[in-house]
């Protein structure tokens, strides 16, 4: 197998680090598995963040925490210098998580019956988050074709316009299909949105993950519609493998939805951070920067050797063409049409665990997502056992 050639990192990607016995929701399987599925990176963090972990550590007495002005303006600095968005301080708040956030929203900004619109396949547990406060899921169907994913805007507005209609959850980037949504895409939702008085919940949590020259751009930014009516849940634990620090933020520049939501939080007791989630945050978004640049490069160089190898050792299968998040969204439509059972087979042949596309619902039924987070010895075995079930 091929890899690209690269100039020197000064971060190693390619260390394996045994995850096996330490509690991974991830790695927490037989031996002979191999778990490419959860969005979890299998590297290290930067150094610089796990110096400063330590030093938390070191402190010994791990009691109550408070939010800092520091974490504040890390954020704050982190989106005006690459995204060139101006956040302030009173539009943000810590929360234990992105999903406590979404779903602190659901309940807090819709009804008891209500719909809320999702852009399908997409997260899986937006769904959950949704039904299981006693809501409805909308679907509004992504267009996929030759190997891309489109909206809808037809269908949108028809989901958006009915009068039960109160919330649509945003995805952006998007998770599964790597979609980095355009300017135009989310100005045109932003307007639709607005005109039918729905709240956009946008989950921004792979924003950092976008192939070298690529960037996504904050729906709150796009236009006073967008930045009126939008909560946005952003977080370091995808872009530096944090997610285990529980530690999120949410984004609300409209002063009344932020007063409702902070109230939700609080209600919900996900407001207050544990003793390292500041501490984690802060560091990446101060000095994490170079880590997450080589990392985008190593990503990328995972996606595009995985995909040579699918072209040429699986035709049938289709790669989606996304250009965010570490996940690839496979089309196996000429394989199986069940990709639930494509999945059960795969593990039970290879030890080789994916997800299945069912559980993203729209078209998934014939789709499977693969982590490409890890090192290349990893990825190298993960596809020869992916070669070896389809074939």
């Amino acid at each position: 197998m091929k890899w690209e050639q690269r100039s020197e990192m000064k971060y190693d990607f390619d260390k394996v680090i045994n995850r096996r016995n330490t509690y991974s929701l991830k790695w927490d399987v037989k031996e002979n598995e191999l778990p490419m599925w959860v969005a979890d990176m299998d590297f290290e963090t930067a150094p610089e963040i796990k110096e400063a972990l330590q030093k938390r550590v070191e402190i010994g007495a791990f009691g109550y925490s408070v939010v800092p002005d520091g974490w504040y303006k890390a954020i704050e600095s982190w989106w005006m210098r690459r995204y060139g968005f101006e956040i302030k301080d009173e539009w943000l708040q810590f929360c234990t998580g992105t999903l406590a956030a979404v779903s602190c929203a659901v309940k807090r900004m819709t009804n008891v019956g209500d719909n809320v619109v999702l852009l399908t396949p997409v997260y899986n547990i937006f769904f959950n988050s949704v039904e299981n406060h006693g809501r409805r899921v909308l679907e509004s169907r992504l267009v996929y074709k030759d190997g891309s994913y489109s909206i809808d805007f037809d269908d949108l507005e028809k989901k958006l316009s009915n009068y039960i209609t109160t919330m649509l959850i945003l995805c952006n980037p998007h998770n599964p299909t790597g979609n980095i949504w355009s300017r135009e895409d989310l100005a045109k939702i932003g307007e639709l949105c607005q005109k039918y008085n729905v709240t956009v919940l946008s989950d921004e949590v792979h924003c950092d993950l976008t192939e070298p020259g690529e960037k996504y751009i904050p729906f709150a930014s796009v236009s006073e519609a967008c930045k009126n009516i939008s909560i946005t849940c952003i977080s370091a634990a995808k872009s530096f493998n944090l997610a285990g620090l529980q530690s999120a933020a949410v984004c609300i520049p409209n002063e009344a939805l932020r007063n409702k939501m902070i109230r939700g939080l609080n209600s919900d007791e996900v407001a207050e951070p544990n003793f390292f989630a500041v501490e984690g945050t802060v560091a990446a978004y101060e000095k994490g920067e170079e880590w997450l640049e080589e990392l985008r490069k190593y990503i990328a160089e995972n996606k595009k050797t995985a995909a040579d190898f699918i072209k040429a050792e699986m035709p049938e299968i289709t790669v989606v063409n996304g250009k965010a998040t570490y996940l690839m969204w496979l089309d196996c439509r000429k394989i199986a049409e069940n990709t639930t059972e494509l999945c059960q087979f795969i593990r039970k042949e290879t030890g080789l665990i994916l997800s299945e596309g069912e559980t993203y619902r729209g078209n998934g039924n014939g789709f499977l997502r693969l982590n490409t987070a890890c090192p290349k010895s990893s990825l190298t075995e993960g596809l020869l056992r992916l070669k070896k079930a389809i074939k």
